[in-house]
């Protein structure tokens, strides 16, 4: 595989899944195994509240029909098949969360949907390298070179996080059927920060070795979530909030 753009993992089952340059691939086992049947560059690779349906954006590669860039598309089976959904030709959302009530997307513009089809724009006046959302809340983070963003009404608000850190970064940490309280972020460096407040506040935990390239979690053992990041020595797990990483196959 190339370059992983995102990672998820199922909080039932752990299966790991890297949505990468080449397509989207399981990597639960040591060797991954390619899922897409056609070749995508898949950016802003986000899972959803539904079983087996994803949301992603970018190029099309070998043996895919889409438009270039593909625009906002989607897949109901896990990532096997990918339909259009809208901006076809328009945008290559490099982020992308879902909330509880809208999708939340940059393409150089910030921009919100509920329904996938037609879009708003925000008034947002930041660059975020990371959309973190649950589709169980209406909040959603995001990461900038001067500090993360908050927004309680699913991205088309924002405040900055007075002494958050800057992370580069940032997912919640999934909970089973209830809006997520703990929030995962990595900064540049790979030190790693965890929030008990959805993002409000933010305490330094650990480091993750290596280049981080994604970043998902799961709620673990209050204050310290599950963690995993696709990172180039490969993807490695956290089950202590940060404090120790270990290689998730082997």
């Amino acid at each position: 595989m190339s370059h992983i753009h995102g990672i998820s993992v199922d909080p039932v089952s752990t299966r790991i899944l890297l949505a990468t340059h080449d397509g989207l691939f399981d990597a639960t086992t040591k060797t991954p195994v390619k899922l897409s049947e056609a070749t995508i560059d898949l950016m802003g690779f986000t899972a959803t509240g539904e079983p087996n349906v994803f949301y992603a954006s970018g190029h099309p590669g070998p043996g895919s029909s889409l438009p270039n860039p593909v625009g906002l598309i989607r897949s109901t089976d896990a990532g096997k098949t990918w339909q259009p959904v809208s901006r076809g030709g328009q945008s290559d959302f490099h982020a992308l969360t879902v909330s509880s009530g809208a999708l939340v997307a940059f393409d150089g513009q910030l921009r919100t949907s509920t329904d996938g089809t037609s879009w708003t724009n925000s008034d947002a006046n930041f660059v975020p390298a990371v959309l973190a959302g649950s589709p169980t809340s209406t909040v959603v983070l995001a990461t900038t070179q001067e500090g993360p963003q908050r927004s309680t009404d699913h991205g088309k608000t924002w405040q900055p996080v007075p002494g958050g850190p800057v992370i580069q970064f940032v997912t919640f940490a999934t909970p089973v059927e209830k809006a997520p309280t703990e929030a995962v972020g990595v900064a540049p460096d790979g030190s790693v920060y965890v929030s008990t407040d959805a993002g409000l506040t933010w305490k330094a935990t650990g480091r993750i070795a290596g280049q981080v390239e994604a970043v998902t979690a799961r709620e673990g053992s209050p204050g310290k979530p599950w963690i995993w990041a696709a990172t180039t020595e490969g993807v490695q797990v956290s089950t202590d909030g940060g404090a120790t990483f270990s290689l998730a196959a082997s």
